[in-house]
């Protein structure tokens, strides 16, 4: 079984900075390929970036350049550092693992919410 729990989310302004962790049960984030997603009263669930168990990531045109996502395998924690954010970003940050990045995650955290107003 694997647990997932997220953290790090909170209010800001536009154009500042967060950085999410998603901390995972033990030996999880190297072996799983794990993303995160967000979804909001507004908009259904979207992915937002990807990492899978090699390294490789992959980002949604909408947050390319200013997302960055990463792993701490040590910790068992995947990140997500985001930058210029703006209030289109505002939302409930889950993320979801699986072993195979082609399929839907199998295991989800409970979720961390961002909000991004003035």
């Amino acid at each position: 079984q694997v647990t997932l729990v997220e953290s790090g989310g909170g209010s800001v302004q536009p154009g500042g900075s967060l950085r999410l962790s998603c901390a995972a049960s033990e030996d999880t984030v190297s072996r799983y390929c794990i993303s995160w997603y967000r979804q909001s009263a507004t908009k259904k669930r979207e992915g937002v970036a990807t990492i899978s168990g090699p390294g490789t990531t992959f980002y949604a045109s909408v947050v390319s350049g200013r997302f960055t996502i990463s792993r701490d395998n040590a910790k068992n924690t995947v990140y997500l550092q985001m930058q210029s954010l703006q209030p289109e970003d505002t939302g409930t940050y889950y993320c979801g693992a699986r072993l195979a990045c082609e399929n839907q995650p199998d295991y989800w955290g409970q979720g961390t919410q961002v909000t991004v107003s003035s």
